[in-house]
């Protein structure tokens, strides 16, 4: 398998500290990529999160703020100023929050930081929806039919839906996460869906404009993962799909996608590549399109950012995404060439979430008092989740990505099957028992899958038939005592190591515990 070069050694990269301007999973996931090349790491974390396994990782850990987002995580002078005091050199955003935010790259570059992710330039083309959907026509792109400008007056949205024909989508225009998005199937729903699209935006965004677009339907979500280096190269890895989907957010992944084609592969891939080199792109991103019935394909937009599913292509590929982030904002070239992309096997990713699936997916909240993660052949799990978390309400519901890898799609499958029915999380309500009905259904082992999916399998199944109960674990009733209870013992038996090795650090011992990360953050010196 493929990997970053032998030649690349931690000598070539200009900076030694990275502060990551995230949480959770995906935090953990950049301290571990900074680890393997030998950088140091800095973590920020709010008040919701002073136990989090992301600050007990880090090389250093700072406080900035209350636990809502907006006086933490999305302010931006606490952030510049910890990046500043921690001598911090360049910051990774990771994705939500901040990372497609163009104030914040130039707030980094003001401040003498090296931003690992796109220039604010291509930020600002790809992040209003319609000027992205001009750019891509320009370059030759398909565009689904729609507004090319802000719908601001209600008789010109009542005037261009009936041109489009129903159903159209309403969609905020400097959107992104599926939010500020409404399905409109006649015209009778068109002014209250637009009010309350609007609404949404300005609340999601602060800014409440909105376009319309013709509803494709039944539609695939296929999206290319592409990284662009200083040196001007342009390469994409693949796609994945990303059908399986509620409220226009993504459930599961998958790489390759099961209806592709090697020409379907090849006009989607060099329209990427077309569009990035049109706009100055630097760094990982993700160009998103729609695949109708007919197989013709149309794009949504860019993902200016490391994907959530970023984990199925570098499983494919064996290429560590983060790390060539991390190598492209140094300068440095990539560590391989188109032609040295090869697509191997067959990953899926499971997003698991504090949601409760038999309850139209509306967040959940509780503390973990169990856990078992998945181990063994083809398992992945990029996790943040530990014994006692308490899952806070304030933030994305993504507790942890479960990725399995097959020579296969049958054998992925399996994997994931297997997986799923060791992965065991006690205490919150979780997105596991739709995984675990869904790796079941025929249609999608037989890859018959659309947006549209959710809706007619999932939530129009009868709900006293059996099917799935919400809290199956996919063991018997024994399997399920027996791991009860070794948890429970585990979790006594680690308690009384942690207090063993607090105790010797107190008592002048240096401490193998601790220096792991284990301890309780709170009591790490460096913990600002």
């Amino acid at each position: 398998m493929m990997g970053v070069s032998d030649t690349f050694s931690q000598s070539n990269i200009p900076f030694r500290k990275v502060l990551i301007a995230n949480r959770g999973e995906i935090a953990l996931r950049v301290i571990r990529a900074c680890r393997d090349l030998g950088l140091k790491s800095i973590a920020i974390y709010s008040n919701a999160d002073r136990n989090a396994l992301h600050v007990r990782m880090a090389d250093e850990a700072y406080h900035i703020g209350p636990a809502i987002a907006a006086k933490s995580y999305l302010h931006i002078p606490t952030i510049i100023d910890v990046a500043r005091s921690s001598g911090a050199e360049a910051v990774h955003p990771g994705y939500g929050f901040l990372s497609e935010n163009a104030l914040f790259v130039k707030a980094c570059q003001q401040a003498g930081l090296i931003f690992v992710g796109p220039p604010p330039q291509a930020q600002e083309a790809m992040g209003e929806k319609t000027a992205a959907r001009r750019i891509a026509q320009a370059a030759g792109v398909p565009i689904v039919p729609g507004a090319m400008a802000d719908i601001e007056d209600d008789s010109l949205a009542r005037e261009t839906a009936e041109q489009l024909g129903y159903p159209v989508l309403l969609k905020a225009a400097a959107g992104g996460g599926g939010k500020g998005i409404r399905f409109v199937r006649a015209p009778q729903e068109l002014l209250s869906s637009l009010r309350t699209a609007r609404s949404e935006a300005r609340s999601a965004f602060g800014d409440g404009r909105v376009y319309l677009e013709k509803a494709i339907s039944p539609a695939r979500h296929i999206e290319v993962q592409f990284i662009a280096d200083t040196h001007g190269n342009v390469v994409h890895l693949g796609e994945r799909e990303c059908s399986i989907q509620r409220r226009h957010q993504k459930l599961i992944e998958e790489s390759p996608s099961p209806i592709m084609t090697e020409q379907l592969r090849a006009h989607m891939t060099a329209a990427t590549v077309n569009l990035i080199r049109s706009i100055g792109y630097i760094n990982a991103g993700t160009a998103e399109f729609l695949v109708g019935p007919d197989r013709n394909y149309y794009f949504l937009e860019v993902n200016a950012r490391i994907q959530v599913e970023h984990p199925v292509t570098e499983w494919v590929t064996g290429i560590d995404l983060v790390q060539e982030q991390l190598r492209v904002a140094a300068g440095l070239p990539l560590s391989f060439t188109q032609e040295q992309v090869e697509l191997r096997g067959v990953a899926i990713e499971c997003r698991i979430s504090a949601e409760d699936p038999e309850n139209r997916f509306l967040p959940a909240t509780g503390t973990v008092r169990l856990l078992q993660e998945p181990t063994g052949p083809g398992v992945r799990v990029d996790s943040s989740l530990f014994p006692g978390l308490q899952v806070p309400l304030f933030y994305d519901p993504l507790l942890s990505k479960l990725i399995v890898w097959g020579h296969n799609r049958t054998q992925a499958i399996a994997r994931l099957r297997r997986a799923l029915a060791e992965y065991q999380i006690i205490g919150v309500r979780t997105t596991l028992p739709f995984a675990r009905w869904l790796m079941e259904h025929p249609r999608f082992i037989a890859g018959d899958i659309s947006t549209d999916f959710i809706a007619e399998e999932w939530e129009t199944r009868q709900q006293d038939s059996g099917e799935f109960p919400a809290m199956q674990t996919g063991l018997a009733p024994a399997q399920v005592a027996a791991i009860v209870g070794g948890l429970l013992m585990h979790e006594q038996l680690a308690e009384q190591k942690i207090r063993h090795h607090a105790d010797s650090y107190r008592d002048g011992e240096r401490s193998r515990w601790r220096e792991a990360g284990r301890i309780d953050a709170l009591r790490r010196p460096y913990l600002r």
